[in-house]
């Protein structure tokens, strides 16, 4: 039986009572229209702690002008039904303003330096200064012990552990594998909006991805990679902001230089934006490697 909550005072006395009892807290943080990958989430939040609280909030402040606020898919009450199925003890449901209690024009902002300067946050001026924003108030709300966020959004992981360290949260931030469709799409609430036509052309993404890892893998130089991916996906119809390498802290890398990558792209189809990301290990490495 999942609890809902909408009130933050019930919230705080909710975690108040978890605190007593010495129990350890995990929270998810999402935007609803929950799919398996969310699921997924809470599993891996229930492996570290002993009750978890996952958030549904579509933020306005991450939304620039012309994105899709306005036609984000809102599924509440779906949303709960999931997250009780999946273990979760509590939903928290807040208003816009409860997280903005002087409105959205005037609430106070966060940026986070650096990281967010390329990439999403070059085509999405202000979305990551939007999302610090909005973390920040719900860990405040939520007080978690641990946090758990999807590698798919890769820099949006990283924006979140540069605002942990530098902010002094005491949350422990963990990291989730990407969950994918049986064609490699990453799973995302925004695959609803692709047509039947376009469903089975967004997998291309995935491949694209491999591809780049493969080469990166053999050793061919960056650039090509970088520009047979961009040709790989324009040749199938998406419009590409970018598909790029960098070092796992999102900075540029050279050709030769030892150490993991990610390869990361960005890209639309029709009306649909997609991102998504692979992890390159070392040569003769671990399959695997830890962001930031």
């Amino acid at each position: 039986m999942i609890e809902v909550v909408r009130e933050l005072p019930a919230l705080r006395d909710r975690i108040r009572q978890w605190r007593h009892d010495g129990q350890r807290i995990a929270f998810v943080p999402t935007m609803g229209n929950l799919h398996a990958g969310h699921h997924s989430l809470i599993a891996l939040a229930r492996q570290h702690a002993d009750r978890v609280v996952a958030s549904v909030f579509v933020n306005p402040t991450q939304f620039g002008p012309g994105e899709d606020f306005d036609r984000y898919p809102r599924t509440p009450d779906a949303d709960a039904d999931g997250l009780a199925r999946a273990g979760c003890d509590a939903l928290w449901l807040p208003s816009v303003g409860t997280m903005y209690p002087h409105g959205v024009e005037a609430t106070v902002e966060l940026h986070v330096p650096g990281v967010t300067d390329a990439l999403e946050g070059a085509h999405r001026p202000g979305h990551f200064d939007g999302v610090a924003t909005v973390v920040a108030r719900l860990f405040n709300q939520v007080q978690p012990d641990a946090a758990i966020f999807g590698r798919k959004d890769y820099q949006q992981l990283e924006v979140i552990r540069y605002l942990v360290r530098d902010l002094a949260f005491p949350i422990e931030i963990i990291d989730a594998e990407t969950l994918r469709e049986a064609d490699g799409l990453a799973m995302s609430s925004r695959n609803q909006y692709l047509s039947a036509q376009e469903r089975p052309i967004a997998a291309e993404l995935h491949r694209t991805l491999q591809r780049m890892r493969a080469g990166i893998t053999a050793g061919s130089p960056q650039a090509i990679v970088e520009a047979e991916a961009l040709a790989a996906l324009e040749a199938e119809g998406f419009a590409v902001d970018y598909a790029v390498v960098r070092r796992p802290d999102l900075s540029p890398a050279a050709d030769g230089e030892d150490g993991p990558r990610v390869a990361l792209v960005a890209a639309r189809l029709g009306r649909t934006r997609l991102i998504d990301n692979l992890l390159i290990p070392s040569p003769g490495g671990k399959a695997s490697i830890q962001p930031g």
